[in-house]
């Protein structure tokens, strides 16, 4: 059975790229699970801390990956039930987020988000 339509929050900065901020981080293979979720008809919300000219960096790295955003920091659906700040979504994509899986590099200092297992659980899921 597969699910369509849910609004999924993706964390930027150690989860789409590497951790280099304020600089754009290294590819880690979220580009083409992000472009076959936006093709399932999922809904893509950037969640990022990343604020102004930052932001818009992050912004442009979907628009040069081919990734459709739904939204960013929001999610105008949900001003229709509530006024709290908190985006709403279905699920987190965040390499902060428990659960998630990881990959701890001898090439970074910090870990980053294991995109062929969030595929798998995706899959898993039936959300791909």
């Amino acid at each position: 059975m597969s699910y369509t339509g849910l609004c999924i929050a993706v964390d930027f900065d150690g989860t789409c790229v590497t951790h280099e901020y304020p600089y754009l981080g290294q590819d880690i293979g979220a580009v083409p699970v992000l472009r076959e979720l936006a093709e399932q008809g999922h809904k893509l919300i950037l969640y990022t801390m990343r604020s102004g000219k930052l932001e818009k960096e992050a912004i442009e790295w979907f628009k040069q990956n081919d990734i459709p955003l739904y939204a960013v920091n929001t999610n105008p659906s949900q001003k229709k039930w509530t006024k709290s700040p908190k985006v709403h979504a279905d699920v987190y994509i965040d390499d902060s987020a428990l659960g998630v899986p990881l990959i701890h590099s001898m090439t970074t200092s910090r870990p980053y988000v294991d995109w062929v297992k969030v595929r798998e659980w995706l899959v898993a899921e039936g959300f791909l």
